[in-house]
C-alpha cells in the first residue's frame, strides 16, 4: 500500500499538516497506519511524505509499535500526482502486482473494503478499482452569480474513495505517461491512459479529513468504535436478541449463514430461509428499534421470493449506520441435530463479517443440539437466536 501523506491540509485548520494532528491521544496517520497494515491483504505499507516533514513523521510513529510491515518513507513532489508516481518508482524494485494507493487523511478504512478492493483488482477483467458511495442529494448547477442554471442527472453518479487500487505495472505506466499534467486523482490518471477501472461499493465511514467540521466527526467516530464518551455527548450500548425457526422439506442443500451446505433436504420459507441470517437481522434492528424483519421484507411481497437473506441483514446494516451507529459484535447459535454446523462455522462468520463489514473476531457462530428433544431434536427443523451488540451516538 502506498500512502500518500505529503499534502498541507491547510483548509483542516490548526496549523500542522491534517495527517500528525491528533484525533484524542493518536495522531490521523498512525490511525490510517493500524488500518492499513491490520489487513491481511496488505504486505507493506510505504508513506509518501513532504521533505519538511520528517521530524513530524517520526513523532507521529514514536509510541507506534507495528514497524514489521512499514517500509522507509520517500519525499513527494509538488502536487499530489507528483507524489504517487514517486511512491510508485519507488517500489519499483519489490515488483508488486498489485497496489493500493491511499489518502493519509482517511483513517477508517475497514480490512473488508480492502480484501474487496484487491479481489476485484486482481480480476483479468479490470485494470483497477476504486470505492465509491452514490450520490443520492440532488445536484444543481449554478452559474458565477450562484443563480440556478440546471439540475443534474445524478444517476451512475459516485463519489470517488481511497484506496483506489490497480495492477501495478499498469497504475505507473500510466502516472509516468501522465507527468506533468494536471488530473484530478489515480482514476483519472488511469483514465487517461484507456485503463478499465472498476466502481465498487465504498464505505460511509471511510470519511476523508478535510475540514475542521470533519474532524470533529472522526473524534465522534472513532469514539463509537472504541465504545467510549466523547465530547459530544455519550455514546450508547444497545443489545437486540433475535429468534427464527424454519422446517425442513425435501431438497438438496441448506442455506445457513450465506453459506451452502449439501444435504438431503432444504428449509422451507418465502427467502431462501436462511434462518441465521434472519436471527442476526432481528437482533440487529431489535437493537436500533426498528421493528423486526417482517416489517421491512414482508413474506407477503412476491419481490422477496428466493432472495437472499443477506439482502435483509445488509438492510439492517445500512439502518445501523444512516443513525450514525457502528454494530460491535454479533453471537448466532444454531440448534439443530443435522447437519453438523462445525465444519462450515469459519466459512459462516467469514460471510456474516463480510456482509457486515465487520473483522471476522467480531462475530461469533456456534451450534448445540436440544437432546433429541423438541421439532429440532425430532430433525424437523432448525433454530437460531443470536444477540447484536450496537452502538449508537
Amino acid at each position: 500500500m502506498l500512502i500518500v501523506a505529503a499534502g498541507r491540509g491547510h483548509r483542516a485548520g490548526g496549523g500542522t499538516p491534517k495527517q500528525y494532528r491528533r484525533l484524542d491521544s493518536r495522531t490521523v496517520l498512525s490511525l490510517t497506519l493500524d488500518h492499513a497494515i491490520g489487513s491481511q491483504d496488505v504486505d507493506y505499507c510505504r508513506v509518501v511524505i513532504h521533505r519538511d516533514d520528517e521530524d513530524l513523521y517520526k513523532n507521529a510513529l514514536s509510541d507506534w509499535k507495528k514497524l514489521s510491515k512499514l517500509l522507509p518513507p520517500v519525499y513527494g513532489g509538488a502536487e499530489r500526482q507528483d507524489s504517487v508516481r514517486l511512491g510508485l518508482e519507488s517500489l519499483v524494485d519489490l515488483d508488486p502486482s498489485i497496489v493500493f494507493i491511499h489518502d493519509a487523511a482517511r483513517p477508517f478504512v475497514t480490512s473488508q473494503l480492502l480484501s474487496k478492493l484487491r479481489h476485484e483488482a486482481e480480476r483479468e477483467d479490470w485494470d483497477g478499482c476504486l470505492p465509491g458511495l452514490p450520490v443520492v442529494d440532488t445536484l444543481k448547477k449554478a452559474g458565477a452569480d450562484r443563480q440556478v442554471e440546471t439540475t443534474v442527472d445524478r444517476t451512475n453518479i459516485w463519489r470517488a474513495q481511497t484506496p483506489q487500487t490497480f495492477k501495478f505495472a499498469q497504475i505507473l505506466a500510466a502516472h509516468r505517461a501522465a507527468e506533468g499534467r494536471a488530473l484530478t486523482d489515480d482514476v483519472a490518471v488511469a483514465e487517461a491512459s484507456g485503463l478499465k477501472i472498476k466502481v465498487i461499493d465504498g464505505d460511509a465511514r471511510n470519511i476523508k479529513l478535510t475540514t475542521p467540521e470533519d474532524f470533529e466527526e472522526a473524534k465522534r467516530l472513532l469514539a463509537d468504535l472504541e465504545g467510549r464518551s466523547s465530547d459530544h455527548g455519550t455514546a450508547m450500548t444497545r443489545v437486540g436478541f433475535g429468534f427464527d425457526v424454519h422446517q425442513f422439506e425435501p431438497g438438496s442443500e441448506i442455506i445457513l449463514c450465506g453459506v451452502p451446505i449439501p444435504f438431503e433436504q432444504k428449509l422451507k420459507g418465502h427467502s431462501d430461509a436462511d434462518a441465521g441470517l434472519h436471527a442476526i437481522t432481528d437482533a440487529i434492528l431489535g437493537a436500533i428499534g426498528e421493528g423486526d424483519i417482517g416489517d421491512h421484507f414482508p413474506p407477503t411481497d412476491d419481490q422477496w421470493k428466493d432472495a437472499p437473506s443477506s439482502l435483509f441483514l445488509e438492510r439492517a446494516r445500512d439502518l445501523v449506520t444512516e443513525k450514525g451507529g457502528a454494530i460491535v459484535h454479533v453471537d448466532l447459535t444454531l440448534i439443530c441435530e443435522r447437519p453438523k454446523i462445525k465444519p462450515h462455522r469459519e466459512a459462516m462468520r467469514q460471510s456474516i463479517a463480510e456482509t457486515l463489514e465487520l473483522e471476522i473476531g467480531s462475530v461469533s457462530v456456534k451450534a448445540t443440539t436440544t437432546e433429541k428433544l423438541g421439532f429440532t431434536g425430532r430433525q424437523e427443523g432448525l433454530a437460531a437466536q443470536a444477540v447484536a451488540t450496537v452502538r449508537l451516538p
